[in-house]
């Protein structure tokens, strides 16, 4: 009898799949989403080279009072950091010597600019406040405005521009503008735009559009209504015709609030109903550059599901952070806030949560926000104030270089951690969507080590300890046993005094003839 030669190649195939860098995307559908974005990006945050946990935050000021505007004020040789709330405003520059400067405000929710070496305050409902430091000490009191018809407790957005001091009127069309060059406080004219605009609403915001990234004689003016027009000027001087221009009048979608503007590399980016717009994309101005912050188009479904019942929410601001290479734009929800963040240097995109925050500041190059009861310090540590980090991240779906029908066999999670962690990692297939619960890091209840049994021989797994190399990339097959066309990874963590790093994962499977 002849003998039949049997070909006995390898049937598994080894993939390996790249951390979602490319970062949160509501906007594409689950079967065209690139490989490397997320469906669900929750407290990890992606970098140019792979998926990281953010960090905690610490209490940084109890001050007994919900914190609504935090202030930064720098000139040569002082720094001051002021935190405002219940009225009062407290300077809380160094942690040893915080004292309440000023009280008896009827609001707390106040817009700034700092000025030549003086910081200037109006909140729409009290008098403007000045802040300054001279040879004889530092001073915090109401600044000193008037105008005909002028109710300068009204006033509730403050800008600069042309080395002028421009003012938004609450509730109105007006605006006022310093009526000397380089004045800080004095008279102010009054400049009625309500024949302007054709939708009606009231004046929202300022802003000084730099265009070329600094101050020059590019600079133009813009002007924002709560109905989504917007006015550009360029010009020096509102009085003179001739040193005053009408560029044009410009539809968006409405701005939300009145901590809607973000300058940022000579742009602006516009918190708006429609999500966070660089205005030289917003608009079709002239010479307009791009702004190199990524567009919101990505997360444009989850901004328009939080605008749809909390545009009229106090809590809407953005801020950069270089030191993190992001910016955060602090979104209210219900009782709660999320943070949608974006790298500056990618675009991708992310959600922070569980940080319970009113409003955010900077002073030394670090991020506060205020809360509850007083201020945090973000960006500190590894756990929230003492509890626990929770991250979800949900990969995009993959084919894993074959169209074909599959069985994913194993999986390894790279990843890079201070201290061991408990890790739950699985695979959805063809757009199952399971819920497996987190375990915690706090013991070994529950929880078993590879080198006692697989991942996969629980019934109901919940999670695993997650060993460490000491600063090296943790590299372990774990049993996953998972059919289907394409898969989708999930990764979930719940740590305080960690830091988890996550580089790509490498997939096992079978193919095509070898299971059917």
């Amino acid at each position: 009898m002849r003998q039949r030669y049997i070909n006995r190649s390898f049937c598994s195939i080894n993939y390996t799949l790249p951390s979602p860098i490319g970062g949160l995307n509501v906007r594409d559908s689950l079967d065209t989403m690139p490989e490397t974005d997320a469906i669900v990006m929750d407290n990890y945050l992606p970098t140019d080279t792979k998926v990281v946990l953010r960090r905690g935050y610490t209490s940084y000021a109890e001050l007994g009072a919900k914190i609504s505007s935090l202030i930064e004020y720098t000139s040569s040789g002082a720094e001051r950091f002021f935190a405002c709330g219940g009225g009062n405003v407290w300077s809380i520059s160094s942690v040893e010597n915080i004292k309440q400067i000023a009280s008896g405000f009827s609001n707390n929710e106040w817009q700034f600019v700092q000025f030549r070496n003086r910081l200037i305050l109006v909140n729409g409902y009290d008098k403007p406040q000045i802040f300054y430091i001279d040879d004889e000490g530092e001073h915090w009191q109401e600044a000193s405005f008037e105008g005909d018809n002028l109710q300068a407790n009204k006033l509730i957005n403050i800008s600069t521009g042309k080395q002028r001091l421009f003012f938004v009127e609450k509730g109105t069309l007006n605006m006022w503008y310093s009526a000397e060059v380089g004045e800080v406080q004095g008279r102010l004219l009054p400049f009625d735009m309500s024949a302007l605009f054709s939708k009606g609403g009231f004046l929202v915001a300022v802003a000084n559009w730099t265009q070329d990234a600094g101050k020059g004689v590019d600079d133009l003016t813009v002007f924002l209504t709560s109905e989504g027009e917007v006015a550009v000027y360029s010009g020096a001087n509102p009085s003179d015709a001739n040193d005053w221009s009408l560029r044009g009048v410009y539809q968006m979608s409405r701005p939300i609030g009145y901590r809607c503007v973000l300058p940022y590399q000579g742009d602006i980016i516009i918190i708006s109903e429609d999500g966070y717009l660089p205005l030289s994309k917003a608009l079709s101005a002239d010479k307009a550059n791009s702004s190199q912050i990524s567009f919101s188009d990505k997360i444009r479904g989850l901004i328009l599901e939080r605008t749809q019942n909390g545009s009229n929410k106090f809590g809407w601001q953005g801020i950069i952070y270089g030191r993190g290479g992001y910016a955060i734009f602090n979104v209210p929800i219900s009782q709660q806030f999320e943070q949608h963040i974006v790298n500056l240097n990618t675009g991708a995109w992310s959600r922070f949560c569980n940080i319970r925050s009113f409003c955010w500041g900077k002073y030394g190059n670090r991020l506060y926000f205020g809360s509850d009861r007083g201020v945090f310090l973000f960006d500190e540590g590894y756990s929230d104030n003492g509890t626990h980090i929770c991250g979800v991240v949900e990969q995009a779906y993959s084919n894993l270089g074959s169209p074909n029908l599959k069985r994913i066999q194993l999986i390894n999670p790279r990843t890079k951690a201070i201290s061991q962690f408990a890790l739950v990692v699985y695979t959805n297939m063809d757009f199952a969507n399971q819920n497996k619960s987190y375990a915690e890091n706090i013991g070994g209840s529950g929880l078993t080590k590879w080198s006692n049994a697989q991942w996969s021989a629980k019934k109901s797994p919940i999670g695993t300890k997650w060993a460490t190399l000491k600063g090296k990339i943790r590299s372990q097959w774990i049993g996953n046993s998972a059919t289907g066309f394409k898969a989708s990874v999930v990764f979930k963590t719940k740590t305080k005094g960690n830091s988890i790093e996550w580089f790509d994962t490498g997939f096992r499977y079978e193919q095509g003839n070898s299971i059917l």
